[in-house]
This record gives C-alpha cells, sequence and structure tokens, in this order.
C-alpha cells in the first residue's frame, strides 16, 4: 500500500464529507419562504421574534459560504444547535439515542460477518446440493426489504410465536439482547446474502487458483491448504463487501428502528423531518454521513493492505 494510495483516500474522504455537509446546509435554502421556519418545526405562524433570534444564530442574514462556515465549525466542536420542537439541545438529543442505534448495527454486524462467511464459505467448500440450497436462500434474504422484514419478523416471533419483544430496546445486557434481536435480524439480512455470495465466489475461485493445486501436489493437508491458501486469500473481497455492508447498515438502521420502536438516531431523524425539525436533521444526516464514509475509506485502507494490488492497480491507473 503507497503513500500516494493513502493519501487518496483521506483526500477523497475530506472532499465527500465537505460536499455532503454544503448540500446538507443548502437544503434548508432551498425551500420557498424563510429558511428559519424549518428550525422552528415549520410552523405556519412562527413568533417574529424567535424567527429573528433564529436568525442571529444561524447566522442566516449573513452571505450563505459564511454561514454555512459557522454552521459546519459549531457542528465540528459539538454545537449542533437547538431543537426548538423537541426543546432540547441537538447534541443532548443525539447522545440520548447513539448508544441504541449502536448497538443495533453492532448486534446486526456480528450476524453479518459470522452468518455471511460460514454460508458462504460452507457452499463453496461442500458445493452439490449444499451450495444451490445455499444460494437460493441468500438471493431470497437479498430480495426481501427490510421493513417487509421487519413485518414478517413481528408477525411470526412475536404474534404467531411470543418469544421476542418488538418495542423498545431493552435495559441490561440480557434485556438489550432480547429487545434488539429481531430488528438485528431484519436489518442484517439483505447483507448476509450480499457477503455469503461474495464469500461463495472468492473462495470458489481460490479453490481452483494454480497455487492451490500446486500445495495440494506437493501433499500439503487438505485442512492446511483450506486456512492457509484459500480462506486467507480470499479474505480480501469478503472482507470489502463485509465492509460496505457494516455501512449499509448504518445506512439503512433507521427502518428497523422505526419498524420496532427501539429509539434510535435513525427513528430520530425520521421524527423530526416529519415535525420539520431541521436542526436535528441536519446534524443527524451529517453524522451518518461522517461515519458512512468512514467505514468505507477505513474497509479501503485494510483492503489494500490484505491485497497489495489493489492500490498498486490503482497507482497505475
Amino acid at each position: 500500500m503507497t503513500l500516494r494510495f493513502v493519501a487518496t483516500r483521506l483526500a477523497t474522504l475530506v472532499i465527500t464529507v465537505f460536499v455532503s455537509s454544503l448540500a446538507i446546509y443548502g437544503a434548508m435554502f432551498l425551500t420557498p419562504g424563510d429558511p428559519a421556519t424549518l428550525l422552528v418545526g415549520g410552523s405556519r405562524s412562527p413568533d417574529p421574534e424567535v424567527l429573528a433570534r433564529i436568525h442571529r444564530e444561524y447566522h442566516l442574514d449573513d452571505p450563505f459560504i459564511q454561514g454555512y462556515w459557522h454552521w459546519l465549525s459549531s457542528c465540528l466542536q459539538g454545537d449542533f444547535g437547538r431543537s426548538l420542537v423537541f426543546r432540547d439541545s441537538v447534541a443532548d438529543l443525539i447522545g440520548a439515542r447513539v448508544g441504541s442505534t449502536l448497538a443495533l448495527v453492532g448486534y446486526a454486524a456480528v450476524l453479518v460477518l459470522t452468518a455471511g462467511t460460514v454460508i458462504g464459505t460452507m457452499a463453496a467448500l461442500r458445493g452439490g446440493r449444499v451450495e444451490a440450497f445455499a444460494t437460493a436462500l441468500t438471493a431470497g434474504a437479498m430480495a426481501v426489504p427490510t421493513f417487509v422484514m421487519s413485518v414478517l419478523l413481528i408477525w411470526l416471533f412475536a404474534v404467531r410465536l411470543p418469544w421476542f419483544p418488538v418495542y423498545g430496546s431493552g435495559e441490561g445486557f440480557a434485556g438489550t439482547i432480547s429487545h434488539l434481536t429481531l430488528p438485528a435480524v431484519a436489518l442484517a439480512l439483505t447483507w448476509i446474502g450480499y457477503v455469503a455470495q461474495v464469500t461463495r465466489t472468492a473462495v470458489r475461485a481460490e479453490l481452483r487458483a494454480e497455487h492451490v493445486e500446486t500445495a495440494r501436489g506437493r501433499g500439503v493437508p487438505e485442512r492446511i491448504v483450506i486456512r492457509r491458501h484459500v480462506l486467507h486469500n480470499a479474505s480480501g473481497p469478503v472482507f470489502a463487501v463485509s465492509g460496505v455492508g457494516i455501512a449499509g447498515l448504518i445506512a439503512t438502521a433507521a427502518i428497523a428502528e422505526q419498524a420496532f420502536g427501539t429509539g434510535g438516531l435513525g427513528a430520530l431523524m425520521i421524527d423530526a423531518a416529519a415535525k420539520q425539525d431541521m436542526a436535528v436533521v441536519q446534524a443527524v444526516s451529517l453524522l451518518f454521513v461522517v461515519v458512512f464514509v468512514v467505514i468505507n475509506t477505513t474497509v479501503d485502507l485494510i483492503s489494500a493492505a490484505l491485497d497489495p494490488r489493489l492500490a498498486t492497480r490503482e497507482g497505475a491507473v
């Protein structure tokens, strides 16, 4: 992995966050009328004194770039403003809910990594009916949207078979696991399918590779061939799609949070958007963009470290 590759990825991260933050802030000025009304919940007849204060606090009367820079610099210092709809600091609203989202995404990520890689590896190594069944199963999982899977899981495991609670995020470790199992499964299933498919393809390709045949011809035990030559060399694309999947979990967590009422950041953003609380929507959107881009950049760097050919190939383009 070359220094140029790292610098390119970091520069892309900064540019992406900058452009995204510019779009998030600028969206407030695309609606007709006074943008300050979006910061007070879109009230049809807001108090003129409140609007005047919003104009001063958010520098809405300043030139666009100057107001944007003030907003971004405040966000970088952890000051996202105050929600007049929820009557609380936006940072406090985020802080109260970020733990639930992290727990849900973390739980789902574990399911994606373990189930996806195990299913894909077993399908590639066993072949035959096992591979055909796993391929059909994962293709079906990829085709079902998260909100549809949420409804099916609630109906099956909460209504027909009352095994799991379906509302809230629970208290304590056992309570959290119990409450987040169904939303984590609903959130993870699509990406389990993707990871399993990529794992199966990568392992199958390595099984046919020349170096694997050479190792077998030299009498190396099959378990060592599988572990050192097949799985090790297949880990690059598997890790890449797994990282993208984890970033995708963050982007789609709002659907599961809303369906199961876990009260995370995604549900907060949906609630704030419904109430036209732009200050909260801007802060949560910016946070999601930063986390998404950081995860993707980290995945690119680690993938290049696992397979230096990626960085060399990009440097040659």
